[in-house]
Parts: C-alpha cells; structure tokens; sequence
C-alpha cells in the first residue's frame, strides 16, 4: 500500500512539475443569443484541459514558476460545429521580491474562426497541423512562453518564437485569417515575423531591460529602476525611427502603458521631460493616460 502511494506521489508531482502555464480559458458566447447552449461550456472545459494536459516545452517548471495567463474567448456567431470568435491573450510575470505582476503579453487576436464538434479530441502536433482552433491557441501558448522568457534572458525566448513561426507557417495551408502575409499588419503572421526580424531587435531588449534591469531592482533601489524604465524608451525610439507607428510599438504598451503611467507618477522624483516627449512620439494612441501622468 505505502509503494502505491509513492507511486501516486510521483506521478502528481511529475505531472506538477510538466506543466509550464497557470492558464484560465473562459469561453463567452452572449452575442450568440444562446449562451446558454452547452456546447460553449464543454468547448472551455476541454480547452482548459487540452492547455493544461499538454507538455509545452522539454524543462519542468516548479509551482512558482508556471506562468500565469489568460484566454477569452468571445463567440460572436457558431453555424452547427463553425465557430467565429476573438480571442484575447493576456500573461504576467511576478517582480521580484514583491506581490506584484507585471502585465507582459497582451493581444487581441480578432480573426479567429474555427471548427468544433462537441467532444472532439484535441492534440497539439508541433510539426502537423491538426486544426485552426489548436493552432490558434499553440501559436499564442508559444508567444506567451517566449515573451516571459525574454523577460529573464535577453533573446531568451528564440526557441519559442520559432515554434510559433513553425505553427504560422504550417497553418497556412488553412483558409482561416491572420496567417498569411495578406491578412494585414496586425495579425499573427505579422506579429511573429516582426519579433523575428532584426529590423525589430530593439523590441526584445527592451523587454529584458526593463524587467530585469528596471522592475526587478526596483525593491532595491526604486529611482535606480525608474532610471532603467525611462532608458528603454530610447530603445523602442530607434524602431519608431526605423519604422513608424509598428505593430510591435503596439504590443508593447498595449500591455505597458498603465504601469508606465503609474511608474512615472509615484516614486522617487526624476526629471522625466524627455521621457514624455518621447511617450507622445512613439506612443501618441495612448496621449490619455500620458496626460494623467503627474510628475
């Protein structure tokens, strides 16, 4: 008895251990006028279980380590087992020596169409595709893997970037939007060729500066890391020179641009003049929350 208990013991803390993603996945159907309809809630339980179940990357990750995200799903219509939805992806990363998370991915991921039978079984297959909805959803997990590990390494995420260009490359052979160079600047195929390019590569440092060099010092000295915050912003000016108004200068405050205005409006006092202007050059969408700025 006591050997079979062992036996469970390992197995739940293997299990434990294999999974890299504290992800919720929350399906909402209103605007289909049948929220009610039970293949929306089996569709979220599956899909929980399918990112939960699924061995993502070769490391174990501890209980502390898992990366805490998000996925809502929003049906707007469903014809029979054809789904058309957005999908918004959110992950954090804790700073250190502190209670608070740091916002590092957000995307709102608005052509996704898929197909679902109620029940169907769902295997994430890195080098096949299988089907738009694991495809979208891997290409995402992928995205969140390498964003939080940008966070810690610089570049540290290429591995898992280039699982996400593998998935946007085999997913091709589909109809389904955002995979392809014609689908516009803001889809997925855009958003994984951008972070891939040098053209870009300031995006990336930028993301190991201010958390490593910037947040995560913060505990320790609060104007050293407010310093580091403020510096990076020279870092995303090269790109907005380079090319202007990119998608990635998106990404980046669509996830950054609160705690950036609550960072520059507490703390210790840093002339951060040229850190305004160059928020209003680089980042002119969000002029709202740089008003609300007070320094």
């Amino acid at each position: 008895m006591r050997k079979l208990f062992v036996l469970i013991l390992l197995f739940i803390t293997f299990g434990a251990d294999a999974q890299e993603l504290n992800c919720t996945v929350t399906v909402i159907a209103q605007q289909t006028g049948n929220d009610n309809n039970v293949v929306f809630r089996t569709l979220e339980q599956q899909l929980n279980e399918f990112i939960s179940n699924t061995k993502w990357t070769d490391k174990n990750y501890d209980q502390q380590e898992r990366i805490d995200c998000n996925m809502v799903i929003n049906v707007q219509q469903y014809d029979n087992d054809l789904f058309s939805a957005t999908l918004q992806v959110t992950s954090s990363r804790p700073v250190y020596n502190s209670t608070y998370n740091t916002p590092v991915y957000n995307y709102n991921d608005r052509n996704f169409n898929f197909q679902y039978l109620e029940f169907q079984n769902l295997v994430y297959n890195p080098i096949q595709f299988e089907s738009n909805l694991i495809s979208v959803l891997s290409f995402h997990v992928y995205m969140i893997l390498g964003m939080d590990a940008d966070t810690f390494a610089l570049n540290g995420g290429d591995a898992y970037f280039k699982q996400a260009q593998t998935i946007a490359n085999y997913s091709q052979q589909l109809n389904g939007q955002g995979w392809k160079l014609e689908d516009g600047l803001q889809s997925r195929f855009a958003l994984i060729d951008n972070l891939l390019s040098p053209t870009f590569k300031e995006f990336r440092t930028t993301l190991y500066e201010y958390h490593i060099n910037g947040l995560d010092v913060m505990h320790q000295d609060a104007k050293k890391g407010k310093a580091q915050v403020i510096s990076v912003l020279d870092e995303l000016q090269k790109i907005h020179r380079r090319r202007p108004n990119s998608f990635l200068m998106r990404v980046f405050f669509d996830a950054k641009s609160d705690e950036i205005m609550d960072i520059f409006s507490g703390g210790p006092s840093l002339n951060i003049t040229d850190a305004m202007d160059i928020l209003n050059r680089i980042a002119p969408t969000y002029s709202q929350k740089w008003r609300n700025i007070k320094f």
